[in-house]
């Protein structure tokens, strides 16, 4: 292909992605506390999510369907989690211990990662990311059924959000869905950490963490 019919190309695809995304919208969630960029109005189901260690936790799915793929947001709510573990070393009579409580919270972006490699047929993109100094990851990968996953996954605390676009091949919907995710304050605005440190990914045992000022609008 020369030059100018790889340009003609890349201009087609950019209009045909400019296209779909005029009918995307910005969504709000007030209780999750996070914000993006949306095909649709999300449908809410509660659900109870397994962890990676075995306890039970409810969790949010946020989810959209057409005709170019899914859309997900999962939520899952950890901030009961050391309260649970602690119930299981009673069940199990000191076999098990404490420190699996925040090990299973910590650990719980890698246990999706590898949730979403397992079921793929190929992976392109598998690396850290960061939103607003809140550690997370990144995958693009490719399905068996020839669709392509756009995820990302961060951890804030005590919950764990999942974003997961599952699109046919085509314009890029899938990775503006993937990267437009942001925190919210209380205010509205978007939050931004100063440092990686101040991001609490656990929350203390008191539940309380003060939470950073925002910005922009």
């Amino acid at each position: 292909m020369d030059s100018r019919r790889l340009i003609v190309a890349f201009g087609l695809l950019l209009v045909a992605t400019s296209a779909s995304a005029q009918r995307w919208q910005q969504y709000v969630s007030e209780e999750d506390a996070f914000r993006m960029m949306a095909p649709g109005e999300f449908e809410i189901e509660v659900i109870d999510f397994e962890s990676e260690y075995g306890i039970i936790v409810p969790a949010r799915v946020y989810s959209y369907n057409d005709d170019t793929g899914s859309y997900t947001v999962t939520v899952v709510d950890y901030r009961d989690s050391q309260r649970l573990h602690e119930q299981r070393i009673e069940e199990h009579d000191g076999v098990y211990i404490s420190v699996y409580g925040e090990v299973d919270v910590r650990g719980s972006i890698a246990y999706a990662a590898k949730k979403i490699r397992d079921r793929a047929e190929s992976i392109e993109y598998d690396a850290y990311h960061y939103i607003a100094k809140v550690d997370g990851h990144q995958l693009q990968t490719t399905n068996p059924d020839g669709t392509r996953t756009f995820a990302a996954i961060y951890l804030h605390r005590s919950k764990l959000y999942v974003i997961e676009a599952v699109v046919k091949p085509g314009p890029p919907l899938g990775g503006m869905f993937q990267q437009s995710f942001e925190f919210m304050g209380h205010d509205g605005r978007r939050i931004w950490y100063d440092e990686f440190r101040d991001a609490y990914k656990v929350l203390p045992p008191s539940g309380e963490a003060p939470l950073p000022p925002t910005r922009g609008d």
